[in-house]
């Protein structure tokens, strides 16, 4: 298969040449290695490859689902598939495996997937852009030198460019939709205990992260997560979830929807107007579509409420650096740490128990205040990112001037001004490439619902990707160009 034929199909579009044979898996993970190979140097995305994933591929390993022997990336976070590295793009983690596979891991190989590796991720994701000391700077398929965005930045950009159909993306502020904004994917968040984080952890980041996939067609997004939200053995609690399935809501119409669009500066953080009028632009397709859409207001606190987040996420960071450090056989220090991270491990130290209990109390008040939009509106419409791609160096964890007590100013409160609400709420979240920027880099408009109302997202977005399609946009860096 030709690299330019490879790139032009999403995850299920590979799926069915599997299905019908005219393609092999083994045919595949080549073209997805050829791929790598042609644009990887380009964009930095992907930070390993599996051999025994690619020329050894044993097909019989490979599961029955719609995605059967489709290429994909898992993020370099947390513990996925046992015995493989995983260094959350740090050097104090350098060398590391993992030890216990995850429920999130065997869904996606249910569906079929073939993990051919990893993907490029800022030290322990906790940075909006994908720049790192271990593995340098993922670029941005539209533009070089631009950030992909982060956490998921390798992912989408592996995406975007066309190294693989989809792959795996997490999300504890923005970590999905960021990227999926800044690149021009699709980025679904899913509701708090959609997905199992299991077996090793019970709610990830305390219930604000979750995982799912980068993708650049909505029909993947929502066919994935038909397969990685069945819910697993010892999950804390099952939320409700439709009598079909959430690609079937993908050509469904949707009922008339009361749909607010929200341009509040959360953070203080001023929207590009271009951003603004794309976002605008959005609603007027909504309205013809004959929904109710408004301009609506939202709030939770501004700043102060990442503050509060800081300490909830921070509690007990010094452990469990320590912990890698002691699997590891480092030490933690200027020589394994980013500077940002480093302030953020000392800073941890000093969280005391009444902090945290009193930031969950605060959380808690937030979460509720923010809730009182579902009230009055079914729908969540505003930009994902108030501002677009910009080039690097903006917010990446070694910047200079930048510590754990400037952190949320300086690196958080622009990219996630309207990403982290819905990790506070709980709720869906889906960012849609639907316009482009003057500068030449895509413009991600989101759309957030309910609690467990992914379906609804899911219809909505069916109906922009066609009313207003991005398939035929094709970024400066892709395969198509490279190979």
């Amino acid at each position: 298969m030709k690299l330019d034929e490879y790139a032009s199909y999403d995850g299920l579009g590979l799926g069915e040449l599997v299905a019908k044979g005219e393609v092999s898996p083994r045919e595949l993970a080549r073209t997805a290695a050829s791929a790598i190979e042609a644009a990887n140097g380009e964009i930095k995305a992907v930070i390993e490859t599996y051999d025994d994933r690619i020329d050894a591929l044993d097909e019989s390993t490979l599961g029955a689902g719609p995605f059967r022997g489709v290429p994909f990336l898992m993020k370099d976070v947390f513990g996925h598939e046992k015995g493989r590295l995983i260094e959350f793009g740090s050097r104090l983690c350098r060398g590391m495996t993992v030890t216990t596979s995850t429920y999130f891991t065997d869904q996606l190989k249910a569906a079929g997937v073939n993990i051919l590796g990893r993907s490029a991720a800022p030290e322990y994701s906790m940075s909006a852009t994908t720049e790192s000391v271990m593995f340098g700077n993922t670029s941005n398929p539209w533009k070089k030198g631009y950030s992909a965005g982060g956490s998921s930045g390798g992912a989408q950009a592996a995406v975007t460019s066309g190294m693989v159909p989809i792959a795996h993306g997490s999300d504890i502020g923005g970590s999905i939709r960021i990227p999926a904004s800044w690149c021009g994917g699709v980025g679904l968040k899913p509701s708090r205990g959609r997905v199992s984080i299991g077996p090793v952890v019970d709610e990830g980041g305390l219930g604000f992260s979750c995982n799912h996939i980068q993708a650049k067609t909505l029909r993947d997004a929502a066919t994935m997560l038909d397969w990685v939200s069945k819910p697993q053995i010892g999950d804390p609690f099952v939320i409700p979830r439709p009598t079909q399935s959430y690609a079937s809501f993908v050509n469904a119409p949707s009922p008339r929807l009361k749909i607010g669009i929200v341009l509040s500066e959360l953070f203080g953080v001023p929207i590009d107007p271009e951003v603004a009028q794309a976002v605008k632009d959005t609603g007027k397709v909504l309205e013809r579509m004959g929904h109710h859409v408004e301009i609506a207001e939202a709030d939770f606190g501004g700043i102060a409420t990442l503050h509060h987040i800081n300490d909830l996420f921070f509690f007990g960071f010094d452990a469990r650096l320590d912990g890698y450090a002691k699997r590891t056989g480092q030490k933690v220090g200027p020589d394994t740490l980013e500077p940002v991270i480093l302030s953020v491990y000392e800073f941890a130290k000093q969280i005391t128990p009444a902090r945290f209990f009193t930031a969950m109390s605060e959380i808690n008040v937030a979460r509720r205040k923010l809730a009182r939009f579902y009230a009055d509106h079914d729908v969540w419409l505003s930009p994902t990112t108030s501002r677009v791609s910009e080039p690097w160096g903006k917010y990446h964890l070694s910047k200079a001037g930048v510590d754990a007590s400037s952190l949320v100013e300086k690196l958080f409160a622009e990219p996630c001004q309207f990403t982290v609400p819905h990790n506070i709420m709980g709720t869906p979240g889906l960012s849609l490439p639907l316009a482009m920027h003057s500068t030449g880099v895509p413009i991600g408009v989101q759309l957030a619902g309910r609690p467990a109302e992914e379906h609804v997202l899911i219809g909505l977005g069916g109906a922009l990707e066609k009313a207003m399609p991005w398939a035929k946009r094709v970024p400066a860096l892709h395969v198509s160009k490279m190979g």
